[in-house]
């Protein structure tokens, strides 16, 4: 099969490969260069925090073991994917009620999180500054992080190797189901056929979807301070020991590499404006590094090289999309806020219900159907507390 696959981010490049790893001969449009939209302003969190309805929880779950796996294949090595947990506390009685809640919920259903100490924290982490009332720690051992980059290197390199090809720039103006196939019209005037193609697009979803007919309604990306957009740091290299995710009250922090590290404040995401970056050395930037000094040592005098206002690939209703448009079974769809822990899961499952024809049940609650046509939905709330994005 000839199969065009539209984007080259996380969920692009899992497609791509899962896809040229059966013998299908693939092309990938791309309207800028690897990674322009939303992959590179990702926290890159593995985890199944908060994700409900409970389907949803087990797709996260599913997606943080298909990374497992793809570590543990031969190739390259997994230098894309850390899984050295995740560190939660709350700052005040509302908070630990919520965390309680939460941690209740996840260990009701087997999910691996355990309470532990303030001295068994500063064991995982030796750097962490603690406040005197924090005594109980969520430590979530099977969490991780990812760097994005790295992961779609391997993704694509796979892909490429098994011949794959990269048209770019190359942006999809319209997508027209044909007896055959489908044709694919590009801004230049030019055009290309397919027998089916993956739409994997983030948050040019909802205008590609239109333009075949079929609108997947999504989150308005450039809404400021809606659930669409946050700010994220990244700091110069620091002396710092922190070798995992860190989901704080004030800040959230993650390794970057090279000894910098990605830092978030979720209560100022409210100020986050695609329109109106904020400036890397103005006032945000210094509040956050202020929060990174209370938090970790070594971090002192911590600067940021960038401050993004990232922009979330978010369908309307906040879950994801992973399936056929119409009944055709010639154009498939995937957007997701957890585009990072869902990719390489979701691009394996793409390829195998085009390949096969074969639904899977992991995918059920996620089919595009339940969101064409439909014009009204709920304002999604953004994520304001630890552990909600």
């Amino acid at each position: 099969m000839k199969i065009a696959v539209i984007g080259l981010g996380v969920l692009g490049a899992a497609a791509a490969r899962s896809l040229a790893r059966t013998g299908a001969e693939v092309t990938v449009f791309e309207r800028a260069t690897a990674m322009a939209g939303t992959s590179t302003t990702s926290f890159a969190w593995t985890n199944s925090h908060n994700k409900n309805p409970r389907s949803y929880h087990d797709l996260n779950i599913a997606g943080m073991s298909e990374h497992d796996a793809l570590a543990r294949q031969p190739g390259a090595a997994p230098a894309w994917y850390v899984r050295n947990g995740n560190l939660e506390w709350a700052g005040d009685a509302a908070g630990t009620e919520r965390l309680a809640a939460s941690v209740a919920e996840l260990l009701d259903r087997d999910y691996p999180v355990r309470w532990i100490t303030r001295q068994q924290a500063r064991e995982l982490v030796p750097d962490l500054r603690l406040a005197p009332h924090i005594e109980h720690i969520a430590h979530y051992s099977q969490e991780g992080h990812v760097f994005p980059a790295l992961l779609i290197s391997r993704l694509w390199g796979e892909a490429r190797d098994l011949g794959a090809r990269l048209r770019r720039p190359a942006t999809v103006t319209g997508l027209f189901e044909t007896a055959d196939g489908v044709r694919i019209e590009l801004s230049d005037g030019a055009a290309a056929e397919a027998d089916a193609v993956v739409i994997a697009a983030g948050r040019w979803t909802e205008a590609l979807t239109a333009a075949a007919g079929h609108r997947i309604p999504m989150a308005d990306p450039d809404a400021a301070g809606t659930a669409t957009v946050g700010l994220l740091g990244y700091t110069n290299p620091l002396p710092a020991r922190l070798d995992r995710v860190l989901t704080t009250p004030r800040l959230n922090v993650r390794p970057d590499g090279a000894g910098r590290l990605i830092v978030q404040g979720l209560d100022l995401d409210a100020d986050a404006d695609p329109a109106a970056p904020p400036a890397v050395d103005g006032q945000h930037a210094g509040e956050l590094c202020r929060r990174l000094t209370d938090l970790l040592a070594g971090t002192e005098g911590a600067r940021l090289e960038s401050l993004r206002v990232g922009q979330r690939a978010l369908p309307a209703d906040g879950l994801t999309v992973a399936g056929f448009l119409g009944d055709s079974a010639r154009i498939y769809t995937l957007a997701t806020h957890s585009g990072i822990t869902l990719g390489p899961l979701l691009g394996r499952l793409a390829a195998q219900e085009l390949l096969t024809g074969e639904p899977d049940d992991l995918l059920a609650d996620f089919r595009p159907g339940r969101l064409i046509g439909r014009t009204r939905l709920p304002a999604l709330q953004p994520a304001r507390f630890a552990g909600q994005q």
